[in-house]
C-alpha cells in the first residue's frame, strides 16, 4: 500500500483523486443539452447528433486499445495530467467552434481524455485507499465516474438556460474546474512503485491476465448493456424531450439526463451491502425494469414515466456496473490492474457508441419514438440474457 505521507507532509488521498476523476468526466457530457442549439445553428440531422456523440466513444475506445495500460508503466499522475490537458483542449474546441469539424474534433479529444481517465483515475482512487477503506474507495471511483457524467449535462443545461453565452459559458466554467483539478493532481502521491517511460504504443486488444478470465466476460457484458442505456439518454433523450414532449427548457433536459446518472450512483451505493454475487444479476433485472418503463414512456409520451424509468434503469446500471468493476479489479493482479480496468471500460464504451448510432440511423425511418422502442427491446434482451447467465454461474472470485 502506498504511504499517504511524503517528506513528512500529509498528501491527499482517494477522495481528492475521485474529485479529479469527476471533473474530468463532467467535461465529456457538457454538450448533451446543447445539441439542439447546435442543430439549429448548423442544420444537421438527428443521425448526425448520434454520430457526433459516437465520435467521442470512438476516441475513448482508441485510447483504451492503444494506451489502456499506460498508467501501469508511466504512473497514474502523468496520465492524469495528460487527460486534463486533453479535456481543456476539447473545451477550447467548443469555445471557438466554427462548424461541424470543430465539434467532431472537440468530441474526439474529449473521448481521448475519458479513455485515459477511466483506467488511470479508477486505479489511482483504489490504490490510494488505506487498509479497511477499499470498499469506500471502490464506491468513490464508480460514483466519481457516473456522478461526473451526470453533473456535466446538469451544469451546462442550467448555464445555457439561465446565463448568457449558452454555447460558451459551460466550457469556460469547465476550464476553471480543470485548472483546479490540475493543482489537486500535482499534490496527489504516485501509486505506481517504479514508473518508467512507456514502450511504443501499439494495439493491445483484450489480452487479459489469466486471473480475470472467469470474471471478465459476464461483468463486461453487463456493463455494455448498462452503458447502452446511458448512451441513449446522453445522445437522444434531450431531443425526445423537446420534439415529442414539447419541453424546450435546457435545464430540464439536463436534469432528466442527470437523473439516470443519479440513479446509477444510488445503485452503486447499494452494491456493497447487497454483495457482488447478487448485485450483478439483480442489477440486470432492475435495468430491464427501467428499460420497460423507458419504452412505455416513449409509447405513451409521458415525461413522469420517462423520469421514473431513467432513475430505475440508472439504479440497475449502477448495481451491475460497480459489481462488475469490483469483481474485475479484485481479480486483476496489481501489475495489470490499470490495463484490465481499461479493457472493462472498453467493452462498456462499445455499449455507449454502437447502439446509439443504430438509434440515430433508425430515426430516419422510424422516428425518435420507433427507434427508441426498438433500442429498448434489444437492450432488454441483452440484459435478460446476462442476468440469467450470472444468476446460474456467478463470477468466480466475485466476493
Amino acid at each position: 500500500m502506498i504511504s499517504d505521507r511524503t517528506g513528512g507532509t500529509r498528501r491527499p488521498g482517494y477522495p481528492v483523486a475521485a474529485g479529479v476523476f469527476a471533473i474530468g468526466m463532467a467535461g465529456t457530457t457538457l454538450p448533451t443539452p446543447l445539441y439542439g442549439l447546435y442543430r439549429a445553428q448548423l442544420g444537421f440531422s438527428e443521425l448526425m447528433v448520434t454520430v457526433v456523440f459516437a465520435v467521442y466513444a470512438l476516441g475513448v475506445i482508441t485510447v483504451l486499445l492503444l494506451a489502456g495500460n499506460l498508467s501501469d508503466e508511466a504512473g497514474r499522475r502523468p496520465v492524469l495530467f495528460c487527460a486534463l490537458g486533453l479535456s481543456a483542449a476539447s473545451a477550447l474546441c467548443f469555445i471557438f467552434e466554427g462548424g461541424l469539424p470543430m465539434l467532431l474534433l472537440g468530441r474526439v479529444l474529449s473521448g481521448f481524455a475519458a479513455g485515459l481517465f477511466s483506467g488511470a483515475a479508477t486505479a489511482a482512487v483504489l490504490e490510494l485507499a488505506k487498509p479497511g477503506r477499499e470498499a469506500r474507495a471502490g464506491f468513490a471511483a464508480t460514483a466519481a465516474n457516473m456522478g461526473g457524467l451526470g453533473c456535466g449535462p446538469l451544469l451546462s443545461g442550467l448555464l445555457a438556460q439561465y446565463a448568457p453565452w449558452p454555447l460558451t459559458l459551460p466550457f469556460l466554467v469547465h476550464l476553471v474546474l480543470v485548472a483546479v483539478a490540475g493543482v489537486a493532481t500535482w499534490f496527489l502521491p504516485e501509486t505506481v512503485g517504479h514508473p518508467h517511460r512507456p514502450r511504443k504504443l501499439r494495439p493491445q486488444g483484450l489480452r487479459l491476465p489469466p486471473e480475470v478470465h472467469g470474471v471478465f466476460t459476464p461483468s463486461a457484458v453487463a456493463a455494455f448493456a448498462g452503458f447502452s442505456l446511458l448512451g441513449l439518454f446522453t445522445a437522444v433523450a434531450p431531443s425526445f424531450v423537446g420534439e415529442t414532449l414539447g419541453v424546450h427548457n435546457l435545464a430540464v433536459a439536463g436534469l432528466i439526463v442527470f437523473t439516470v446518472f443519479l440513479g446509477s450512483t444510488l445503485g452503486q451505493s447499494l452494491t456493497e451491502r447487497i454483495g457482488v454475487r447478487r448485485a450483478l444479476p439483480g442489477g440486470c433485472l432492475v435495468l430491464v425494469v427501467g428499460l420497460v418503463l423507458v419504452a412505455t414512456s416513449l409509447a405513451v409520451t409521458s415525461l413522469p414515466v420517462l423520469v421514473i424509468g431513467a432513475v430505475c434503469g440508472g439504479i440497475g446500471q449502477g448495481l451491475a456496473f460497480r459489481a462488475g468493476l469490483t469483481a474485475v479489479s479484485r481479480a486483476a493482479p496489481p501489475a495489470h490492474r490499470g490495463g484490465t480496468i481499461s479493457a472493462f471500460f472498453l467493452v462498456a464504451y462499445l455499449g455507449i457508441s454502437l447502439p446509439v448510432v443504430g438509434v440515430g440511423a433508425l430515426t430516419l425511418g422510424l422516428g425518435l419514438r420507433g427507434a427508441g422502442l426498438a433500442f429498448s427491446a434489444c437492450v432488454i434482451a441483452v440484459a435478460v440474457t446476462v442476468g440469467l447467465y450470472v444468476l446460474r454461474r456467478p463470477p468466480v472470485a466475485a466476493d
